[in-house]
């Protein structure tokens, strides 16, 4: 009897999980929609697309094509791995593609941010970011204080191990810190970086708003980095003989100028600021030194340009304008780290009307996700593809062309394109000209959905001198 049960038992769950399989499948069987499959009610197919990543796409390519339907991250979505498709996609905002980013990360990066907002609520807060981060603004205030910053965030490293991932994190978000709120950052970074590492956490998760999920933890997360903003607005405002001139002092005085921000549109734009910056700071930094490490000749290269940069200056002469403007072979790394690490995998975008894309219909309110991954290991654009070969960005056409989706695309593209490479340029300056290290080994690289080392990424420094 006992035995009847247990087959009488796993014969149900197995007619259960086939009929909601079956059930979620006609559910978004539409004529006109793309091929593929939509797995299960309300999870979809994210486990497989989180754990499996590229390998999930090329199998999905390969049985359904460029082109095909899935149920991620809680939404019903296409998927694009269609160059041309993509480009057309990203540059034709206005046609009823507009930003759809996954509901976890819109709920904690907050509706004020820009990757949320369209139309001319996004030309409006774009400006409001530009105006921070121009290209003037980097040369006259944020340059020196990244300067100031690097030199002593890599102080006193030689002779020991560390964890260049960790460290690359905590140099990604102090830094920012620090362009941001001058005066304060060093009083509250210590209560901001954890609560600001749960909060990256929970923008890739599913909006599952039970106790210890990822989510959960992400919205307090930003609940309490709310709350530490509107108190540093607050006593900014209470202190009003202190002049400040640092980002969050821009943003308080944008009521004088024609991009006037509310304290809720100040922080979200903070936070955007912070996170946005943060992933691919740290993550490129991080891969930057992992591949100088197992590519001499272009450790060689590099050295030889920031050597030549010091040559010219005393000791603590800081890295100026003129030489960040210099460093073209390392804006090549930059570009080459970000290409073969694939620091960003797509984006994702929302149609607000029913549309047709390529012969298919795609539905009023269906995720597009722009894989643009594929593309970087194109063979065609790029030769040799899985060659760390920083000598090919030297050719600064290849920044333009048309399927260089490594910053985004359209106008998305990353506003604070420059400002990152003015911070991982300013950080492999002093790294490489004060330090050798070699790998202790034994570390894991994973490369999806982040690129990130599970259990850090261990080196041993030594002084370069």
């Amino acid at each position: 009897m006992a035995i009847f049960m247990v087959v009488f038992c796993v014969l149900l769950m197995l007619f259960t999980c086939t009929a909601l399989l079956k059930w979620n499948e006609v559910r978004y069987r539409k004529k006109g929609l793309p091929p593929g499959t939509m797995g299960w009610p309300v999870f979809g197919e994210t486990t497989e697309f989180l754990k499996q990543g590229p390998n999930f796409m090329k199998t999905q390519r390969a049985r359904y094509g460029n082109l095909f339907k899935s149920h991620i991250l809680g939404c019903p979505t296409m998927v694009s791995m269609d160059p041309d498709l993509n480009r057309y996609i990203l540059m034709n905002e206005a046609k009823g593609l507009v930003p759809g980013y996954p509901q976890s990360m819109i709920d904690i990066l907050g509706k004020c941010n820009i990757a949320a907002v369209h139309g001319s609520t996004h030309k409006y807060m774009r400006g409001a970011l530009l105006s921070l981060i121009s290209p003037t603004m980097i040369r006259d205030q944020l340059l020196p204080k990244i300067d100031g910053f690097m030199r002593t965030h890599l102080n006193f490293w030689d002779n020991k191990i560390i964890n260049i991932q960790q460290k690359t994190k905590e140099m990604a978000l102090l830094s920012s810190l620090k362009q941001i709120a001058t005066l304060e950052s060093s009083s509250i970074s210590e209560e901001f970086m954890p609560e600001f590492f749960k909060l990256v956490l929970g923008t890739l998760s599913l909006p599952i708003d039970f106790p210890g999920t990822n989510y959960r933890q992400g919205l307090q997360a930003r609940k309490n980095i709310v709350s530490m903003l509107r108190k540093l607005i607050q006593e900014r405002r209470a202190s009003e003989e202190i002049t400040h001139q640092d980002m969050l002092a821009c943003l308080m005085n944008s009521q004088e100028d024609k991009y006037k921000l509310s304290d809720e549109e100040i922080i979200d734009q903070i936070i955007t600021i912070l996170y946005s910056g943060y992933e691919t700071v740290s993550t490129t930094s991080m891969m930057a030194v992992k591949y100088l490490h197992d590519h001499p000749k272009v450790l060689q290269e590099l050295r030889k340009e920031h050597l030549e940069i010091r040559k010219r200056k005393n000791l603590e002469d800081p890295i100026e304008w003129k030489d960040l403007k210099s460093m073209r072979f390392t804006r090549a790394v930059i570009f080459e780290t970000s290409r073969l690490a694939t620091i960003v995998n797509g984006v994702l975008r929302k149609t607000t009307k029913e549309m047709e894309l390529n012969g298919f219909v795609i539905p009023e309110g269906w995720r597009i996700y722009v894989y643009t991954r594929e593309i970087n290991y194109d063979p065609y654009l790029y030769p040799e593809p899985l060659a760390f070969n920083p000598w090919r960005w030297l050719d600064k056409s290849l920044e333009s062309q048309n399927y260089f989706f490594i910053f985004g695309g359209g106008s998305r593209q990353c506003p604070g394109k420059e400002l990152g490479i003015a911070e991982i340029s300013t950080f492999l300056h002093y790294f490489v000209t004060r330090y050798r290290w070699e790998e202790v080994g034994g570390d894991k690289l994973m490369k999806f959905p982040r690129v990130e080392a599970p259990n850090g990424l261990h080196i041993r420094v030594s002084s370069y001198c």
